[in-house]
């Protein structure tokens, strides 16, 4: 009795300290506002209203600010690919960023504020937004993937799907 009485109770300290090593681990976070660049190969899709659409890959990079666990305000870059008759010379923008934590490891995100693109000379202007997934590899560096509808014409859209890598420092 005296044997099984100690047991029990050795494990249920063991028990009460693994889940509040666990806890404090999962509670573990950053420090606010907290900045981060990234890189990302971009796919891209120039689709008129009328004609066959234009495809290529790019290069995208993005960079912001993270205030909190649920907001933060990123900057895009792009540039790169040619199909034909388009070429993307460049893309910027800057987006209001929701995220929705899912895991400690793991981020949805939305996306939305105002891209200009530049296809030949041709520069355009609008409203964009998208939405995304990150995962944590290491603390500080992330896998993610989003797919964004940067200009919205009457004539045609511009939209890209992108997967890279983010470090935040």
């Amino acid at each position: 009795m005296k044997m099984s009485l100690l047991s029990l109770t050795s494990a249920v300290l063991l028990v009460g300290a693994g889940a509040f090593a666990t806890s404090a681990q999962a509670q573990q976070s950053f420090i606010y506002p907290q900045g981060y660049l990234g890189a990302d190969a971009m796919f891209w899709s120039l689709d008129p209203d009328r004609g066959s659409s234009r495809d290529d890959v790019g290069l995208r990079l993005r960079g912001g600010s993270q205030f909190n666990d649920y907001f933060a305000v990123e900057g895009h870059l792009g540039t790169g690919g040619s199909d034909g008759q388009a070429e993307l010379d460049y893309l910027a923008g800057v987006y209001a960023k929701g995220i929705l934590p899912i895991a400690p490891e793991v981020r949805l995100y939305g996306l939305a504020g105002f891209t200009e693109v530049d296809f030949n000379q041709d520069r355009e202007s609008d409203f964009s937004y998208g939405a995304g997934a990150e995962f944590d590899l290491t603390r500080n560096l992330s896998l993610g993937a989003d797919y964004m509808r940067y200009l919205d014409k009457s004539a045609y859209t511009f939209d890209a799907a992108s997967v890279g890598l983010r470090f935040r420092f």
